[in-house]
């Protein structure tokens, strides 16, 4: 789009009184419909100035940034800035890390105390796994690592997540949170498949071996676990009702830090039954833990899945959305309604779009007002209506 056509349209939308934030946006635009046309149009290239397109409006019920002193657009060659941002440095972005956790809520607060601890542990297991040759150490040290990695992504999304709308992402960075509770669900999925199959290789294998567990590191291990399901203990529940996007950033941490609970506790308690004698204790054990951590995250693994994969909102029943279609349609001056999506953007914030082709001439202001309030009565905040005039 060319300089001048951006600054016509500025005026116009100046002109019509559409500059404020809390006004819906109308895009008049002359271009050629989504639907056929009903009559022939001839494809000679000098019949090009008597084609009609249809009118096409859209309406949008979605807040657009303000183009204030925080909201910056580049229109033109003329306004480039004249000079490049400079790169930051590594130790300014680790100071605005710490300064975003200080000044964050509380479980972010919660949520580093027990990534430090996570990360101290970890190191002193892994260094004397390493100067005692013990292996089982060293793994142990290297899967606390990968959670203590995930855990720091969630950190770091509950603090981007915080920052507002901008030119670039224009729904904000809510959505950051789903995609740190999906991949916390993936690891636990991962870890529940490692556990089971390390079940099935002490059953193949002889027991005797593996009798001799770090009861000293699991003790460890899992008391540093408790710790994070006591931070985050609100959070305690399988099927939990998602109402924003950090309750399921939450909820994964606290399953990453109840799973690590459940298979040290698993360790101690196989560790125990081998020593009074219990045979295939360690097959036992392992399994129950990996059916345990299984259950325990797909709940959370299809609900973020969903959302990413932009399903229809699970909170809204299918009928509802027929039922809408079926009354605009019954409308005299609707002729056609099309192309309706509807899909989460995070937990509790649904969008949606659709196309409707009207009758020419007809004001499509009760139309609109019609359709957005019938989809805003079953909890769809955000619709853009598409209207062609036949």
């Amino acid at each position: 789009m060319t300089t001048e056509a951006i600054e016509s349209l500025g005026s116009l939308n100046g002109d019509f009184g559409f500059t404020g934030t809390s006004d819906r946006r109308f895009a008049f635009s002359r271009q050629p419909s989504f639907q056929q046309p009903r009559t022939p149009i001839s494809t000679d290239s000098t019949d090009f100035s008597f084609r009609k397109p249809f009118l096409s409006r859209t309406d949008s019920s979605i807040d657009i940034p303000s183009s204030g002193p925080h909201h910056h657009y580049w229109s033109g060659h003329d306004d480039k800035p004249s000079g490049s941002p400079r790169k930051p440095s590594f130790l300014s972005f680790v100071f605005s890390f710490f300064r975003n956790v200080r000044a964050g809520h509380r479980y972010m607060k919660r949520l580093f105390f027990m990534i430090s601890l996570n990360v101290a542990y970890s190191t002193v297991e892994l260094l004397i796994g390493l100067f005692t040759g013990r292996v089982g150490l060293v793994s142990d040290a290297v899967h606390l690592t990968f959670g203590c990695g995930l855990l720091t992504f969630s950190l770091f999304v509950m603090g981007a997540s915080r920052k507002k709308p901008d030119g670039v992402y224009t729904y904000g960075y809510k959505r950051l949170e789903v995609l740190s509770a999906f991949t916390n669900a993936l690891f636990l999925l991962f870890m529940s498949f490692s556990l089971a199959v390390e079940a099935l290789h002490a059953f193949v294998q002889d027991e005797s071996e593996h009798k001799h567990y770090l009861n000293v590191s699991a003790v460890a291990n899992l008391f540093v676990n408790l710790i994070g399901v006591w931070f985050f203990r609100n959070y305690a529940r399988i099927n939990l009702a998602y109402r924003n996007a950090e309750d399921m950033n939450c909820h994964s941490v606290f399953l990453h830090v109840l799973t690590d609970s459940i298979r040290s506790a698993g360790l101690i308690l196989a560790s125990w039954l081998l020593s009074i004698g219990v045979e295939n204790a360690e097959v036992l054990c392992l399994g129950l833990v990996s059916v345990a951590v299984f259950t325990l995250v797909l709940p959370l693994f299809r609900a973020t899945g969903g959302i990413l994969l932009q399903m229809a909102p699970p909170s809204i029943p299918t009928t509802a959305f027929s039922k809408c279609l079926r009354q605009i349609s019954a409308r005299e001056d609707v002729l056609e309604v099309s192309q309706a999506r509807f899909w989460e953007l995070v937990p509790g914030r649904v969008v949606g779009s659709l196309s409707m082709q009207v009758k020419k001439g007809v004001d499509d202001r009760p139309i609109l007002e019609f359709v957005h309030r019938l989809y805003h009565d079953f909890g769809v905040q955000d619709l853009t209506v598409q209207i062609d005039y036949a």
